[in-house]
């Protein structure tokens, strides 16, 4: 008999229906029917409304239809079982673990689910449900089988609910431990996966022992399977191990768009982790490889958030790094601050006083690298509150070092930079050494020995009234010895007992480095009023050459 309806299977196959036959030219199978359209309609939809609908797509003299699957689930493979399924009623076909998930989607795709015309004959959609309700109990294998059939399925096993089955019994097996453990997981291979980057414990290899089995699957179900098993509360640690084994299979030897969509994807996973099961570490080794790819922007910034939330864990290697081609700098400044604003959005003291810590020393390193912005190391410098460190003396050595290589900076650029101090946070011998310090401007140095001042007036007006310790305190003679001194600092008439015990007062070195201190600021006080008073005359002397319609300008200095 003649040819009734010729379906083209994704380019695959190709298969022939006549009344009596259905053949197909990518297999020897014979199918026996009495009429193609008759068989198929009833059970297929999608056949149905192609053979009514669509004219015929074949020379006029072809006397049958034909029509062209793209996109079929599972491939011709399929196809010829769902049409054995039709010429047979259902009896030629067994629903195995091997071919329900996509006996299951190609019954979607065919518009199957529709209960036929006769009741008395099966349909394809139970059988196929029926068969992955047992899920759970299958093999091993054949579950990992039936994850790989959903990545190509994809999205039809997740429409129809097959990849939500394939995940709940992914959860079932991944709780067999001890001797119930797979054999296709070696204690070897097990030990080989975590000797980098976790401990090699008994109860870590019965826990991740699936690892190796799902390391083959693409990013982006990967990313699925993931979301999926902490949906259903698998361990978030057990996770996040899995992710960071996965990228260290998969990443090397990759091309640069597989490496991009498996970092992609694993940002993705990890930022719905708990903070507690992702390293630091981890976290910056996933930056060191994102750096040379151009991820997206989203990606990017959760990842940069992540470390920022982190960053009481980082190590100063970890802030190290290298910027981007083209700049001129020799590290990632701008990245390093992008942490710090991550950090500072959900900061807490004691957390913030490590990272205040980490910050000193990242700017120990950078400050001597000469294209290193003015503005940008007043942005790292301030990046921190005062709270972060409890002593500003390793800052002011930074912004020494830094106006040593930056020479030409302004008064007023220093100035600014030298905001990010705290002096009253600077020891005495740092506030000594910037008093005589040249290469800070006077300013600074007056600021720094005034903050010391208000310092040491504190100390006085809280150590109370002194009592001798053995004797009582000699007659008051007019004599300005300490009691002179100390008098002029404290400024306080009233508290005439301070003075009167001021001899006595047995003061530490800190203190006594306190004063020398303030003799070099009245120093350099009184030399600035000079300086003032010679200004004074010559604006004076502008003046009434001024009035007297002089027509040069007098000298500034003499």
């Amino acid at each position: 008999m003649g040819c009734v309806l010729e379906v083209d299977v994704d380019g695959e196959g190709v298969f022939f229906a006549d009344k009596v036959t259905a053949t197909s030219s990518s297999s020897s199978s014979t199918l026996a029917s009495s009429s193609s359209k008759d068989v198929l309609a009833p059970f297929i939809g999608e056949i149905k409304e192609l053979i009514d609908e669509r004219p015929v797509i074949a020379p006029v003299r072809t006397p049958h239809r034909r029509v062209a699957l793209h996109g079929f689930p599972g491939g011709a493979e399929a196809f010829e079982l769902v049409a054995r399924f039709c010429y047979t009623g259902g009896s030629g076909l067994v629903v195995t673990a091997a071919n329900a998930c996509a006996l299951r989607c190609a019954a979607q795709f065919m518009d199957m689910a529709d209960a036929p015309a006769s009741s008395t004959k099966p349909i394809l959609v139970k059988m196929t449900e029926k068969v992955l309700d047992e899920m759970p109990h299958w093999p091993w294998q054949a579950v990992v089988d039936a994850v790989k059939d959903c990545q190509r399925l994809f999205p039809l096993s997740e429409s129809t609910g097959v990849f939500d089955r394939v995940v709940g019994a992914l959860l079932s097996q991944m709780a067999v431990q001890g001797d119930a453990t797979p054999t296709s997981s070696s204690p070897e291979s097990s030990a080989f996966r975590f000797s980098c980057d976790t401990k090699c414990s008994s109860l870590s290899m019965r826990r991740t022992w699936w690892f190796e089995d799902l390391v083959v699957l693409s990013p982006g179900m990967v990313e699925r399977v993931a979301k999926a098993l902490l949906a259903r509360g698998a361990d978030h640690g057990i996770v996040a191990r899995f992710i960071f084994y996965y990228l260290k299979c998969r990443i090397a030897g990759a091309s640069a768009d597989d490496k991009k969509a498996m970092l992609e994807a694993a940002i993705t996973v990890i930022a719905d982790l708990e903070r507690s099961s992702v390293s630091c570490k981890g976290l910056f080794g996933i930056l060191r490889i994102a750096s040379p790819l151009k991820l997206a922007g989203t990606c990017q910034d959760t990842l940069v958030d992540m470390i920022g939330r982190k960053l009481d864990h980082a190590t100063l290697d970890n802030l190290l790094v290298p910027a981007p081609s083209g700049t001129g700098s020799l590290y990632d400044v701008s990245l390093v601050l992008r942490f710090s604003e991550a950090f500072m959005r959900q900061v807490e003291p004691p957390r913030l006083k490590k990272v205040g810590a980490l910050m000193d020393m990242y700017l120990a390193e950078v400050a001597p690298d000469p294209s290193l912005r003015p503005a940008r190391f007043v942005e790292l410098a301030t990046a921190l509150p005062a709270a972060a460190r409890d002593s500003h003396d390793a800052l002011y050595r930074v912004i020494d070092v830094y106006f040593q290589v930056h020479s030409r900076l302004t008064d007023d650029e220093k100035m600014k930079i030298c905001k990010g101090i705290n002096y009253e946070k600077l020891s005495p011998e740092c506030c000594k050494h910037l008093a005589t310090n040249a290469g800070f401007p006077t300013r600074a140095a007056v600021q720094a020995l005034a903050s010391q001042h208000t310092l040491l007036k504190g100390i006085i007006r809280h150590s109370g009234p002194l009592k001798p310790a053995s004797s009582p305190p000699p007659p008051f003679t007019g004599k300005h010895h300490h009691s002179e001194s100390y008098s002029d600092i404290d400024g306080d008439d009233g508290n005439g007992q301070v003075v009167l015990y001021a001899s006595r007062l047995d003061l530490s070195l800190e203190n006594q480095n306190l004063k020398s201190l303030l003799n070099g600021m009245h120093w350099r006080v009184m030399e600035l009023e000079k300086v003032c008073s010679r200004m004074k005359m010559q604006m004076t002397k502008m003046k009434a050459s001024r009035r007297g319609a002089a027509r040069s300008l007098p000298r500034m200095c003499s």
